[in-house]
């Protein structure tokens, strides 16, 4: 059964090939949605996919990329979207 995620990243996730990554990831593991910097600095990812897509994606966001430094992932659930594919979003 498909469901919706939002996710707020805080730490040191612009200027880091942030987006990129997880856009990746996201493509990896068949997840739909996108990923946009925010203006205080967090990154906010809306992502569709089964639960245990979500849970994989969730880890990978923790993860971050290589010179990304997460220090929180927040996460709530979301409205479906029905989105195809997964963009990045300024």
């Amino acid at each position: 059964m498909k469901q919706a995620r939002l996710f707020r990243i805080r730490g040191k996730v612009q200027g880091v090939n942030y987006r990129l990554f997880s856009k990746t990831c996201a493509d990896a593991l068949g997840v739909t949605g996108w990923i946009a910097n925010k203006d205080d600095g967090s990154v906010e990812a809306h992502a569709e996919g089964a639960a245990d897509q979500l849970e994989e994606f969730a880890f990978d966001l923790s993860r971050g990329a290589r010179y990304a430094r997460v220090e929180a992932v927040d996460s709530e659930e979301a409205e479906l979207q029905e989105l195809e594919g997964f963009e990045i979003r300024r």
